[in-house]
């Protein structure tokens, strides 16, 4: 009699423990973190760009929230994304270089979600948080001698490869999960970064219209059809992952966000703190969310784990200096933040070859106005990823013939640099004039200094800070 009340007991345990693992599933979301490399707004068809063809994306916002204003912590990948995992600004974490792996007791995203019981994984292109990929024998033998590398520590799966790995990767990342768990996968994207080769997804050079931040040349209308067909490709790589999801019947249950992880490697774009740098793409949907709402609220890219977080249900820990946008994805009143704070740091881990390597600068900017701060203001701009690229040397060539038009040889190849740059973004939301010492403007940018003055002292930045003892 005992055994078969031992039995009794026991089916009703499984069977309460099964009912609370199904409420545990239909309440906890899985969440899907997809990053483009290289990627700005408006360059997708809803931001208005009628030059490309998204409609995977494009879909997506339709079911969700698309955000105006998104901007990353960083203009490069290793800073960014070190921030968007940790809810961290670049400084405060020591992620200033590209041979910096995240330190171990840096925690992210997935390990703040692990006590949920959440299933995480790392997909896709590089990740590049446990320091650069191309190591010499000597930072190799560093990083095993101190135990550098961690994320294969702070996930349950980790496999990197190109783009058309990366839904095989997924299929199998999906079949790992255990079935009473949520799941956080980190996907990563490696178009549209540099070199160009979608050839297939190209629209005609001569049918773009070009952004007036660009001057109109053959050379820049062939480099940006080619970066509109790296776009298209990988829209429909999403398209691909979004099909899996509905086809296991789990997209009813799973958050999407996609994000740019900094802006694209055009003329005054990645690597540098001008809006192409900094300004990307930002669309979240999933259950319980708003859908087909915008909103112009100033977001970081040190917002989107505390968002993260809030969707599955975690407090903000205390060292987390972003904010949760989680109003903004319900429909609710949510402003943003009053500042937005970003920092240009050393771009690869090797030598200083050319000012595209090495630049230091910070940002600070609202809705209005928008100052940069060029450390080493006397280093003339050279654009990451471009600098030897017959689009840049036909600009040279351009310069030195007195052929290129005058603004854009001004913005291109000042020699020094302002120290300090202040734009309108309301009346020149191109940052091509720079108002910083003009009398008219001088508050505003005596105001914009004391905030980033503020901001680099607590984030114990090294630089020299902008306003100089008396």
């Amino acid at each position: 009699m005992k055994r078969f009340i031992f039995i009794g007991l026991f089916l009703s345990a499984a069977l309460a423990w099964g009912q609370h693992a199904d409420q545990s599933r239909s309440t906890a979301p899985n969440i899907l973190l997809i990053l483009s490399d290289d990627h700005s707004v408006p360059f997708l068809g809803i931001y208005g760009n009628k030059d490309l063809k998204t409609p995977n994306l494009d879909g997506l916002a339709r079911r969700g929230v698309l955000f105006q204003r998104a901007y990353t912590a960083a203009p490069q990948c290793v800073p960014s994304r070190a921030s968007i995992l940790t809810g961290r600004n670049v400084i405060d974490i020591r992620m200033s270089r590209f041979s910096a792996p995240l330190p171990r007791q840096t925690l992210t995203i997935p390990e703040f979600l692990a006590p949920q019981n959440y299933y995480s994984g790392i997909c896709g292109r590089p990740y590049h948080l446990d320091g650069s990929e191309k190591k010499p024998e000597e930072t190799v033998a560093a990083f095993e001698k101190y135990h550098l590398v961690t994320f294969p520590d702070r996930v349950d799966y980790l496999n990197t490869g190109a783009d058309d790995k990366v839904l095989g990767q997924f299929k199998e990342f999906l079949n790992q999960v255990p079935g009473e768990k949520p799941f956080f996968m980190w996907m990563n994207f490696s178009d549209p970064h540099r070199p160009f080769t979608a050839d297939d997804f190209e629209p005609d050079p001569q049918s773009l219209h070009i952004p007036q931040s660009m001057p109109d040349t053959k050379e820049v209308r062939k480099d940006l059809a080619q970066h509109y067909g790296e776009i298209m490709r990988m829209d429909r790589h999403v398209g691909e992952v979004l099909r899996e999801l509905e086809n296991r019947n789990i997209a009813q249950n799973t958050i999407i966000i996609f994000m740019g992880d900094n802006g694209a490697a055009l003329l005054r774009g990645k690597g540098t703190l001008y809006d192409v740098g900094l300004h990307v793409p930002l669309i979240v949907a999933g259950p319980g969310l708003k859908k087909g709402i915008s909103t112009d609220a100033p977001i970081s890219g040190i917002d989107i784990a505390p968002t993260i977080l809030a969707l599955a249900g975690v407090d903000k820990p205390a060292e987390m200096t972003g904010q949760s946008f989680l109003p903004a994805l319900r429909g609710e009143a949510y402003d943003g933040h009053d500042y937005v704070f970003a920092a240009r740091v050393p771009h690869s881990s090797g030598l200083p070859q050319n000012t595209a390597y090495f630049d230091l600068s910070r940002t600070v900017f609202d809705k209005k106005y928008k100052m940069i701060y060029n450390a080493l203001w006397q280093l003339p701009y050279s654009p990451v990823d471009l600098s030897g690229h017959p689009l840049w040397k036909d600009l040279e060539a351009r310069k030195k013939d007195g052929k290129l038009e005058e603004k854009f040889g001004r913005i291109l190849f000042s020699n020094p640099r302002s120290m300090f740059e202040l734009y309108d973004l309301e009346k020149d939301p191109y940052e091509m004039y720079n108002l910083s010492g003009q009398p008219d403007y001088a508050e505003t940018e005596h105001r914009l200094k004391a905030k980033l003055h503020e901001w680099m002292i607590v984030s114990q930045d090294y630089l020299p800070l902008p306003i100089p003892p008396k």
